[in-house]
């Protein structure tokens, strides 16, 4: 572990250690508990996009696409 400063303005640090308090926590632990968590939505965003930029197609045309008109039309008999 790894210690760390940083600045924050009063009104900031009195709702932070009322909330670490309400948690029964640290401010540093609640901290590096928040960071830890936007770290893992960042990698789970990430990995999302990646799997969606990998995405190719959601099947394959074996011929020319319907018309508008052919696709209300087989609809309409189902």
């Amino acid at each position: 572990m790894k210690n760390v400063t940083i600045t924050v303005e009063d009104s900031v640090l009195e709702w932070a250690r009322v909330e670490a308090a309400r948690r029964g926590s640290s401010v540093s632990r609640m901290v590096g508990e928040m960071l830890a968590e936007k770290m893992r939505q960042e990698d789970a965003y990430a990995q999302a996009m990646r799997n969606a930029l990998r995405f190719e197609t959601w099947g394959v045309s074996d011929g020319p696409y319907l018309t508008r008109d052919e696709m209300y039309e087989r609809a309409r008999f189902r």
